[in-house]
């Protein structure tokens, strides 16, 4: 994939805070390991019926989807959907929480709102009883292996992130919520993606548009969520990375935890820091972990290939066989012949696999 171009402003408006919240969609375990995964909040009681067997009481929800982290080589690439109540999305979301695209708020008010989302008080804030969310958050390592899939199965980045909506809509429905309006960001053909949304939901009034973020309070809601996942995600893994690199890579226990200053900016390719942090962090082998980086962008493969020829390890892949060489599943069966035929050509190999054929005298 061609890397994207970011100015300064954007890169520090992308570079995580050291302090930022670690909301309930960091699962440590999955994301270090590589992983993609999903996580949903819990579903507010106030949207569901108080009697199950009164569906048509819940009240009509907007659900708006965004994504954080498509152009970046590090880190993955988080998908978010926030729903609510139709008549709070406005008031509630754009009055009074002053929600907006998150490529425009601090870096410390995302993290602020998003603590807002998912903590109790004792005061009930409406931002937490009313509304819910959910992210997907695909890995590096599993966004590469899609996009470099062999002999022409490529699954691209737009695949992967329009299965990856649809899954957290779905998701969302399965929780029993009564989504009636679905407004999505979308880089791509508005008309097209939603087209194919509409196939998928129906009974929903579907709304794909650019700059959706910044248009529909709800959109806006998911891009925080999302994007505050991702910079929480950033900080995970580089704080695991400086743990390891400090006590050698062992396990470290007892070890104390490293101050968080991440050498790899923002995650994209034209941040000096993050080319800079690749340039010396390349193992000869196997370049960066599966976890951290994206091999199929454009600036890992130059590295890679540059590697080679400062001393790093070039690897080959063999040849597929011809396909003139497959063996067939019938080459793994060996049958005896008839009594007396031993020295005659069999024919067909499964012809006497069950048997030779018998005549009526036989009944």
């Amino acid at each position: 994939m061609e890397d994207t171009p970011m100015t300064e402003d954007n890169i520090a408006l992308e570079t995580p805070l050291s302090s930022v919240f670690i909301p309930p969609s960091i699962h440590e375990q999955s994301l270090l390991l590589g992983d993609s995964y999903t996580h949903f909040s819990p579903v507010p009681p106030s949207l569901l019926p108080s009697d199950a067997t009164e569906v048509s009481s819940r009240p009509e929800c907007c659900l708006g989807v965004d994504e954080a982290g498509r152009g970046p080589v590090l880190g993955p690439m988080v998908y978010g959907v926030f729903y609510l109540p139709v008549p709070l999305s406005d008031p509630l979301l754009r009055q009074t929480h002053h929600f907006d695209d998150s490529k425009v708020l601090t870096p410390a008010v995302r993290s602020s709102l998003m603590q807002t989302l998912c903590t109790p008080s004792t005061v009930p804030d409406e931002l937490y009883t009313s509304c819910g969310w959910a992210i997907s958050s695909l890995s590096p390592r599993d966004i590469s292996a899609g996009m470099m899939r062999p002999n022409g199965g490529t699954y691209n980045l737009n695949a992967q992130a329009m299965d990856a909506t649809v899954a957290l809509i779905k998701g969302v429905y399965e929780r029993g919520v009564n989504i009636r309006e679905i407004y999505v960001d979308t880089i791509g053909q508005p008309a097209a993606y939603q087209k194919k949304l509409e196939r998928v939901f129906p009974t929903a009034k579907i709304t794909v548009a650019k700059k959706a973020d910044s248009l529909y309070p709800c959109v806006s809601a998911a891009s925080v969520c999302a994007k505050v996942t991702r910079d929480a995600a950033l900080e995970t893994l580089w704080k695991a990375r400086a743990k390891a690199d400090a006590t050698g890579g062992g396990e470290g226990e007892g070890a104390e935890e490293p101050e968080v200053d991440m050498g790899w900016g923002s995650g994209y390719p034209s941040d000096g820091r993050c080319s800079s942090w690749l340039k010396g962090n390349m193992h000869p082998v196997f370049g960066w972990g599966p976890a951290e980086c994206r091999f199929s962008w454009g600036t890992a493969k130059d590295l890679l290939e540059t590697n080679t020829k400062n001393g790093g390890v070039k690897v080959e892949w063999p040849a597929d066989d011809d396909a003139g060489d497959t063996p067939r599943l019938t080459d793994f069966f060996v049958t005896a012949p008839p009594k007396g035929q031993e020295d005659q050509d069999m024919g067909d190999e499964l012809g006497t696999w069950f048997g030779t054929p018998a005549g009526l005298e036989a009944f």
